[in-house]
């Protein structure tokens, strides 16, 4: 049984076993009517606070999940649903894709027009992309949400129109999305600095590369690095961070500036999967090797370098997992009476050297489950 952090850092538990638990199965146990485990399961009237406490407790512990195939073919519905995603960085978003294609592969039975839409890169024709979904009337929209001040209004505005907004990659509080899944990006900065922390002596210097600061994402991975930075390696100094808004050649640009500088830093935080132009700099400065590295997710590029040391560690974000349980989410969403948000955030992979060979073999481990697909090139 794997876990997996919920809401208010409740763990949410992934069951295993191939058999889940039905609803037979739950009023046996607490002795009830099927009729009684019903009305808890789908909020509705003729039961009482106490006892439909004691159902949805039971379920949780037994893992069910509700036959939505069923329910979809009883119901004879016809969902649309769009996945609007950047192109760039297909490293993380191409093996994303594939996790929501495959979690719509195996809801066989049900009536499910899947439609993707791409846009360049975070910033650059993603409001756009959105916008252009508002009068397509799709039941149920996944999206990366960008630049907040520019998405909230949107997503409120697709939510009224009727289409169920889930989040993955990043989120958007606050507004009228109906759940999320994401890395948990304050742990995966924190992860980073305590790494640094480790291998750095007194006085060096840390420089972190990111991204879109106003992607919560982007800026939750520096608030998670700087904090833990401050109270666990007051001895380190921190550089101001470097946003390359997924712009590869600003990334390389910025690079070459910082390294040849008189404040180069001896450890370096990648915290987004655009690593390749940073990592093409210091190569070309002879810096691989001399300088402590983190980087973000995991390609083929980047295996030699951890093999050989010049990465110390990457954290992978897992967007397999990402997409597959987004996409599942948002369909559990459409199909079911009660209207629950669940905001699930994964705890990041640590991959170093010594556990390469799980992630990139013949079957690499992904998410929780054994994901044979390859790596993204």
């Amino acid at each position: 049984m794997a876990g997996i952090l919920g809401n208010e850092g409740k763990i949410i538990t992934m069951n295993d076993s191939s058999k889940s638990a039905g609803i037979k199965d739950i009023a046996r146990l607490l002795r009830v009517s099927i009729g009684t485990v019903d009305r808890a399961l789908h909020n509705r009237p003729g039961i009482s606070e106490a006892t439909k406490a004691r159902v949805l407790r039971m379920a949780e512990q037994l893992g069910y999940r509700p036959n939505l195939i069923a329910q979809s073919l009883k119901l004879n519905r016809r969902l649309s649903i769009a996945v609007i995603l950047p192109k760039h960085i297909s490293y993380f978003f191409d093996p994303l894709r594939a996790g929501i294609r495959a979690a719509a592969d195996a809801a066989i039975g049900m009536q499910i027009h899947l439609e993707f839409h791409e846009y360049p890169r975070l910033g650059i024709g993603d409001v756009e992309a959105l916008q252009r979904t508002v009068a397509r009337g799709y039941d149920g929209i996944l999206f990366l949400p960008g630049d907040l001040r520019k998405f909230t209004p949107l997503i409120r505005k697709l939510a009224r129109g009727g289409s169920a907004m889930m989040c993955v990659g990043s989120d958007a509080p606050d507004t009228d999305r109906v759940g999320s899944v994401t890395a948990h990006a304050y742990v995966s900065g924190a992860i980073a600095a305590e790494l640094l922390a480790h291998k750095l002596g007194d006085g060096a210097r840390v420089a972190v590369f990111t991204g879109e600061l106003s992607t919560l994402d982007h800026a939750e991975k520096l608030h998670g690095f700087s904090d833990t930075l401050s109270s666990l390696a007051p001895h380190l100094n921190l550089l101001p961070a470097l946003e390359s808004h997924e712009r590869p050649r600003e990334a390389y640009r910025q690079a070459l500036a910082l390294m040849r500088g008189d404040a180069r830093p001896e450890g370096i935080y990648l915290s987004t999967a655009n690593s390749m132009p940073v990592l093409k700099a210091l190569d070309e400065l002879g810096l691989i090797g001399k300088v402590q590295i983190i980087a973000t997710d995991l390609f083929q590029e980047l295996v030699p370098l951890i093999e050989s040391g010049g990465i110390l560690a990457t954290l992978y974000q897992r967007p397999y997992t990402q997409g597959k349980l987004a996409f599942e989410n948002l369909l559990a969403y459409l199909l079911q009476e009660s209207k629950s948000r669940r905001i699930i955030r994964l705890a990041p992979h640590v991959i170093f050297r010594s556990n390469l060979s799980l992630f990139t073999g013949p079957q690499s481990a992904l998410g929780d489950d054994i994901e044979t697909e390859p790596l993204p090139r």
